[in-house]
C-alpha cells in the first residue's frame, strides 16, 4: 500500500505541481500568513449566475469559481477551512493583483489540497 502512497506522491509533486508542466508559482495569503512562490494549480476559473434572492437588489454580480491545488507542506501543514478567506496574485514572480476568494469546500488527501474558491465579481 505504502507503494502505491509513493507513487501518487511523486506523481504529484514530478508532474502535477511541476512548474515546467501544470503548476505556476503564486503567492497566496491565508490566516494572516503569507506563502511566497508556491507552486500550485488554479482550475476552472469560471463565472456563472449568482442566484439571486426576492430582498437582493445588486444586479449584474455574478460568483467565479475555481478550484485550487497545493501541496499541504506549502501551506505550511495548515489546511483552508470552509467559510474563510485566501488570497491569490495573479502572476507568477509575486506582486500582481491579489483576488479574494471564499473557501466553498477543503479536502486534503495524501498530502495534496483541493480548495473550492468563490468570488464575487461585476
Amino acid at each position: 500500500m505504502s507503494g502505491f502512497k509513493d507513487m501518487v506522491a511523486r506523481d504529484n509533486f514530478g508532474v502535477f505541481l511541476n512548474c515546467d508542466e501544470f503548476a505556476e508559482k503564486r503567492t497566496v495569503k491565508y490566516d494572516g500568513a503569507t506563502y511566497e512562490d508556491i507552486p500550485i494549480v488554479l482550475s476552472g476559473l469560471k463565472e456563472k449566475d449568482r442566484r439571486q434572492l426576492m430582498s437582493d437588489h445588486a444586479q449584474g454580480l455574478y460568483i467565479v469559481s475555481s478550484v485550487l491545488h497545493c501541496a499541504l507542506s506549502d501551506l505550511g501543514g495548515v489546511q483552508p477551512e470552509r467559510g474563510q478567506r485566501i488570497r491569490i496574485n495573479d502572476q507568477e514572480g509575486g506582486g500582481g493583483f491579489f483576488r479574494e476568494f471564499y473557501i466553498a469546500s477543503s479536502v486534503c488527501e495524501m498530502g495534496m489540497l483541493r480548495v473550492e474558491l468563490e468570488a464575487v465579481d461585476e
